[in-house]
């Protein structure tokens, strides 16, 4: 003869072996796991992409359900690619701040943000070469190539070259475009 209490350690027992092999109807999607190339996609993960629109929702998690935690009004800004689920990435901003958002409001046309002050923009990449803009912190500006410790941007129609340590938004170790 079973007793309550044994029926309902049977049940929690149950119930917390169903959990551990997958999600029930209804449930909250897992996250997809910290990775070097992407579940969904096959890209590397991390990555840098860039804010497709004027405003972009970034939600607690991967679905309109989850609520939007807040809402970037910084169109191409570049943000890293740090997860994927289905059809929304999970994004780290040059704050370090992360949430999700959709696929559709990302590009893979790169840009990089400038960091840490002002910076000069040259003509060549090396620091003895003639300046073409001055470059505050903020700025943003397409990427066109990395050489070495240098990257080639384009800002408000200027093209010139800064020193890969004053931006956000390439890799250490990336090259080209």
């Amino acid at each position: 003869m079973t007793t309550a209490p044994m029926r309902r350690a049977a049940l929690l027992a149950l119930l917390a072996l169903a959990a551990a092999s997958g999600p029930f109807a209804g449930a909250a999607p897992r996250p997809a796991r910290a990775a070097t190339v992407g579940t969904e996609t096959g890209l590397p993960i991390p990555r840098y992409v860039t804010l497709r629109a004027r405003e972009v929702n970034v939600r607690a998690g991967p679905g309109v359900r989850y609520p939007i935690d807040w809402v970037y009004q910084r169109p191409n800004l570049p943000v890293e690619v740090i997860a994927e689920f289905d059809t929304w990435r999970k994004i780290r901003d040059p704050d370090g701040t992360e949430g999700w958002v959709h696929q559709s409001m990302l590009s893979g046309r790169r840009t990089v943000v400038v960091i840490g002050g002002e910076h000069l923009l040259r003509r060549t990449p090396d620091t003895a070469a003639p300046a073409v803009a001055r470059l505050e912190a903020g700025v943003i500006g397409w990427l066109d190539g990395c050489r070495k410790d240098w990257c080639e941007i384009e800002v408000a129609g200027l093209d010139g070259w800064i020193h890969r340590s004053h931006v956000w938004g390439v890799r250490a170790d990336e090259a080209g475009k």
